[in-house]
């Protein structure tokens, strides 16, 4: 293949430490967090903040939390976004496809630059989030504006309602429901996200709730059948509502004792869904006497590869 002359495919995820120790995880966060896109608070209050404060606490107990769910080869968003980019090959043998990350390694700001050195001239960027975010999406966009003059760039911006995803995750639904969970109650859990944020014109919520009905249509399920949270809390401000573990407590306190959780705005499995959800919401689930049954990302299914090396080739124009 003509690296210079082929289109390159970037799948850019958010990111992940190098490993689940307080110093890797400070420099992640670091990172993360210094995104004027992820926390607004001018720099001047913020970097003292962040970095004396904020970075010595979280760090110690955020490793302990991703070492709960470290894989043999690394981080778990790691492995499957490198899975994924490898299947999306596989389906795309024409393009080079090459996995990135936002904040750590590999560093998207890197691999562009170093695209350009090669002499790439053909760039489509999948950020993989799946509801537009000025704080996920914007800042991957970010990035490539800056580091891809003189090259031709599709940035695929949402794909929340994309008819082949949409359709991949509500097979995974109605697969994992199939074994004896069809009459369970359905959570759809998004990350969160400040409501100053969404009041500030980002579409993000209504994105959200977008996808959830459109996959809840596809799965066959009714109005009453299903519901959404938004989890992953940060900071003491209003966050969008409500929050998982509240839907989790309402569900509850309705007499509902077996839930489904399932987070489509998350392509791969990570901390927030492994760590968060599968482990610490259903411990929270159980004590209020109910039984939560985590419904695992797409990662690297068949399925998910194609609907996405789909939706790629579509936004660069060369689908049949």
């Amino acid at each position: 293949m003509n690296n210079a002359a082929a289109t390159t495919l970037l799948v850019v995820n958010l990111g992940t430490p190098e490993a689940p120790t307080a110093p890797a995880v400070r420099r992640y966060l670091a990172e993360f967090l210094g995104d004027p896109r992820v926390v607004s608070i001018p720099a001047i209050l913020w970097k003292p903040l962040l970095h004396g404060l904020i970075l010595p606490l979280r760090g110690p107990r955020s490793a302990a939390n991703y070492a709960k769910i470290w894989l043999p080869e690394g981080s778990p968003l790691l492995v499957y976004t490198r899975r994924l980019a490898a299947r999306m090959q596989e389906a795309i043998p024409e393009w080079r496809v090459l996995p990135a990350m936002r904040y750590g390694e590999p560093a998207l700001r890197q691999l562009l630059r170093d695209l350009r050195r090669q002499g790439v001239r053909r760039l489509v960027v999948l950020p993989l989030y799946p509801q537009y975010s000025t704080t996920t999406t914007a800042s991957v966009a970010d990035v490539v504006a800056a580091e891809t003059q003189d090259m031709d760039v599709t940035l695929v911006e949402d794909y929340s309602t994309d008819a082949a995803w949409v359709e991949a995750v509500a097979a995974s639904i109605r697969a994992h429901r199939a074994q004896g969970g069809e009459g369970r109650h359905l959570l759809f859990s998004f990350h969160g996200l400040p409501q100053r944020v969404a009041d500030a014109g980002d579409p993000y919520p209504q994105r959200c709730t977008a996808s959830a009905e459109a996959i809840a249509a596809a799965a066959g399920l009714q109005p009453g059948q299903w519901s959404i949270g938004y989890q992953s809390r940060f900071g003491r401000e209003r966050w969008l509502e409500p929050s998982t573990q509240a839907e989790l407590d309402r569900l509850a306190a309705a007499g509902v004792r077996e839930v489904d959780v399932v987070c489509p705005g998350f392509a791969v499995d990570c901390i927030e869904t492994l760590e968060e959800v599968a482990l610490g919401l259903a411990e929270h689930f159980r004590s209020k006497g109910g039984q939560l049954r985590y419904i695992p990302c797409l990662n690297d299914a068949p399925e998910h590869a194609a609907a996405l090396a789909r939706l790629a080739r579509h936004a660069a124009g060369t689908v049949e």
